[in-house]
């Protein structure tokens, strides 16, 4: 009789055991569940074309315009796809080299590289049909400051305290550069800012990229007044090269393709232009300049702080 209470007791200890590890198990499987829901989960991005569902955190991101593509890469998101001008820039080549090269023309592509968020400008074509593949935020270019602009791609990965972070470190550190310039060269020195681009030439604003919103905006260094007042409007001015000193400041930041044709400098009208005879140009990869996300400001404010001061 006691052998049989013995077993019975046996059976029971091995059954419960076998309940509670069954148990366990379908928590644990349970607990999992919920993690990846959760991974998933989506939430309410104010764009500005109104409310659009993102996922909380997007894993698979399509890049259609080299201007975002690193903010994207700079708050770390996963970057499956991207235009040809960021795997152009040698500072954003290497953040974007597993991307595959897309555009917004061939829907096919992006559809099979499976994004879970698509970020373009408002003019990208087929939005409709990207709409139909993947939540689709779009920006109109210099709609926002370009640290406003930062600070949006943040709220859009959810990642907003990091991008404002950065925004207050840069700031800090550009202003602190453009006071030892203004030391250095003097507060009134002017800075212009040119590029050859195909057959043309033209002068910045304060506003397009290729170094101007650095020098301009955060450094606060001087504009040359005539090209304040030619290339405000527009953000840019195109011009002959012949018209080139008439827009040179003091000092020049020539904006140039490694590759291209640049025998004009070759010219005595730029020879003789007095930044030129000064040794006052600084001569940058366009290719390097032509964007203003994180990582490209960051690149630019170095190549500054060497060029103006000899500091790498």
């Amino acid at each position: 009789m006691k052998k049989i209470l013995a077993l019975c007791l046996l059976l029971t200890a091995l059954l419960l055991s076998a309940c509670s590890e069954t148990s366990d198990d379908d928590n644990q499987k349970d607990k999992a569940m919920d993690k990846d829901q959760d991974d998933k989960a989506m939430r309410t991005y104010e764009s500005e074309d109104g409310p659009v569902e993102v996922p909380k955190d997007p894993e698979r991101i399509v890049v259609l315009t080299s201007f975002f593509a690193g903010d994207v890469a700079a708050l770390d998101g996963d970057i499956v796809g991207v235009d040809q001008g960021a795997k152009k820039s040698p500072v954003l080549k290497d953040k974007v080299k597993d991307a595959e090269v897309v555009s917004a023309e061939n829907v096919e592509k992006i559809l099979n590289l499976d994004p879970d968020l698509i970020i373009g400008l408002s003019s990208v074509k087929n939005s409709d049909k990207l709409e139909e593949i993947a939540p689709t935020v779009t920006y109109t270019y210099g709609e926002l400051g370009y640290l406003d602009q930062r600070i949006e791609i943040g709220k859009l990965l959810g990642k907003k305290d990091q991008a404002k972070e950065w925004v207050q470190d840069f700031k800090k550190r550009a202003e602190d550069l453009g006071e030892k310039v203004k030391n250095n060269i003097g507060a009134d020195t002017t800075i212009s800012v040119t590029e050859k681009f195909d057959k043309q030439f033209y002068v910045y604003g304060d506003n397009w990229a290729r170094g101007t919103e650095i020098l301009y905006q955060a450094m606060d260094l001087k504009m040359p007044e005539n090209v304040k007042e030619s290339a405000e409007e527009q953000g840019y001015l195109s011009i002959s090269p012949e018209a080139i000193p008439d827009y040179a400041g003091d000092y020049m930041v020539i904006a140039e393709d490694p590759g291209a044709d640049n025998a004009f400098q070759d010219t005595e009208t730029y020879k003789n232009i007095p930044a030129v005879k000064n040794d006052h140009v600084i001569h940058v990869n366009a290719n390097a300049f032509h964007f203003n996300d994180a990582i490209s400001l960051d690149y630019e404010l170095n190549v500054f702080k060497e060029a103006f001061l000899g500091e790498s």
